[in-house]
């Protein structure tokens, strides 16, 4: 089994081969649509954006009244961004931030911590629970990742954005280590600290890819 280590040279050759802007490239994804399914009844408030990859998600959040701190390992990829922001005319509501989510650590919790198929260099569930703890009293959750299937049919397609997190797509599988189910997220969110809204496991198209991806998508509300 390939082993990947997601640092940040691999983020950077990955988001240095997605610049062609083509269908299906990490640069021109628009936004997640569980992003809009899942927080757009939310009152705006302050955002992290833990893997922001191209910046789409942090923008849409921008568009919509909300203060973003959008982090990510690739410089590349927040050059993307950069240039997507000025385009967007939200830009001004987003505060870009070159990290390494395995170390860095936010000055404040937010409102909304979000992440979309980031993988860090570290375990996906010690990561989730790494970013849960980011999350203000009553604030939101928001979990996409890839779905964690066995069997012959393997994992679906790497989709989404690329980049420390991000979306875009590998033209493979996604590795194991870099998938989950919805299970294994909902037990590490302790019940009662967590209220448990969204626990899913979806497949839906991206025009650019081969096949469907497999999506888990978890939301939860921090108690206290």
């Amino acid at each position: 089994m390939t082993t990947h280590g997601f640092d940040r040279d691999y983020w950077e050759r990955h988001w240095r081969q997605g610049r062609d802007g083509g269908p299906g490239s990490m640069g021109g994804n628009p936004p997640n649509p569980y992003l809009a399914r899942e927080i757009g009844g939310l009152a705006p408030g302050t955002a992290l954006d833990a893997g922001c990859g191209g910046g789409a998600e942090a923008l849409w959040l921008a568009s919509h009244g909300w203060e973003v701190t959008a982090a990510d390992i690739s410089s590349e990829a927040l050059a993307r961004a950069a240039d997507r922001a000025a385009a967007s005319g939200a830009g001004e509501r987003v505060r870009w931030v070159e990290a390494d989510l395995g170390v860095w650590d936010p000055d404040t919790r937010f409102d909304l911590v979000m992440t979309h198929y980031a993988h860090p260099a570290m375990p996906q569930l010690a990561f989730y629970d790494r970013i849960a703890g980011w999350v203000a009293p009553g604030g939101t959750l928001l979990i996409v990742g890839h779905l964690h299937a066995t069997g012959s049919g393997g994992h679906g397609e790497h989709g989404g954005h690329g980049g420390h997190g991000g979306h875009g797509g590998h033209g493979h599988h996604p590795p194991a280590e870099a998938s989950v189910t919805s299970a294994a997220v909902v037990a590490r969110l302790d019940g009662v600290e967590w209220e448990i809204v969204t626990a899913e496991e979806q497949a839906r198209t991206l025009s650019g890819h081969g096949g469907p991806l497999h999506d888990v998508v978890v939301r939860a509300v921090r108690r206290r």
